[in-house]
């Protein structure tokens, strides 16, 4: 395996940021909130958060990079090897919930970790991806939002964004509902195998890809007539998002487990949200068409 180098990785990531909030930032006119912050266990970040924006009413895109002398059972879950080991984990992780119910929510990050072997080897791996979830859906923005995922995976193999698509389709699924989080996007994990200089190109191609993946699907339905029947279905659904992340997101549980920044950590959360006994959309209705169309695992590109 090819030798890691970190602070590559960090300077990439600290760019990253600043130009997604740049971007978001000239999408809501609204400028993002800076939190810069210390771990006591070693480490820190720097939090950009918005709050009842013109667009998002809520997002956050923070970037970390924590230390430790031990590695969270969570990281450590498929290697079995490092457990207990020194370790580094750095990323910038993103989440906006705009106020148009026609706006979907997105989702997005990158990470890399790493960590050796008792005998000193060196063992790290990339992470991340993105993902949409409408609330009302829209054909023509999973298209666009899954083609330019393709798009950006391409120069690296054929292979990669149908095997991402169905991680990203299997990992964003709540189990217990027996229903998909969104529309899906792409997804990886415990990523080496390229090496670090081309595995960390693709991680780079994804994470600067998402500017073009969501911003025009923003331009585009930010402005559309709404109500408070869209507004209630909205906060409704913003429940499943809820659920995932403190239920199954392995993000969430390594930054929990890690003692991480809770306020950081959970800025993912929606800022307004409902949830039903045993509630279920009239048949025919925008909302059933959710259901119907658009959650159900498909190729948005065939």
């Amino acid at each position: 395996m090819s030798t890691p180098h970190p602070e590559a990785v960090k300077a990439y990531l600290l760019d990253l940021q600043e130009r997604i909030v740049a971007a978001l930032e000239g999408a809501d006119g609204k400028p993002f909130l800076r939190d810069a912050w210390q771990r006591p266990e070693g480490g820190g970040g720097i939090s950009r958060l918005i709050e009842e924006g013109n667009v998002f009413e809520r997002g956050g895109c923070n970037f970390s990079h924590v230390t430790g002398e031990k590695l969270p059972p969570s990281a450590a879950a498929h290697r079995p090897g490092i457990g207990g080991r020194a370790w580094e984990a750095m990323g910038v992780s993103l989440v906006i919930h705009p106020r148009n119910p026609y706006v979907p929510t997105v989702h997005m990050n990158v990470r890399f970790f790493s960590t050796t072997t008792e005998d000193g080897t060196p063992v790290w791996w990339f992470g991340g991806g993105m993902d949409l979830t409408p609330y009302y859906g829209n054909e023509a923005d999973a298209r666009h939002f899954h083609r330019t995922c393709k798009e950006a995976l391409a120069p690296f193999g054929d292979e990669l964004h149908p095997r991402f698509k169905t991680w990203c389709d299997d990992y964003f699924y709540l189990k217990h509902r027996q229903e998909a989080r969104g529309v899906g996007g792409v997804f990886f994990d415990d990523f080496n195998e390229l090496g670090f200089e081309s595995s960390f190109a693709m991680t780079k191609s994804v994470a600067d890809s998402f500017i073009d993946a969501y911003l025009p699907i923003v331009n585009n339905r930010k402005d559309s007539e709404y109500g408070e029947r869209e507004r209630d279905f909205q906060a409704y659904r913003r429940g499943r998002y809820v659920e995932f992340n403190l239920v199954f997101d392995r993000g969430t549980l390594f930054g929990l487990q890690s003692g991480g920044r809770t306020e950081a950590i959970l800025m993912s959360m929606p800022p307004v949200v409902k949830w039903r006994y045993d509630w279920q959309p009239a048949a025919g209705t925008p909302e059933a068409a959710l259901y119907t169309d658009f959650l159900p695992h498909r190729d948005w590109l065939a």
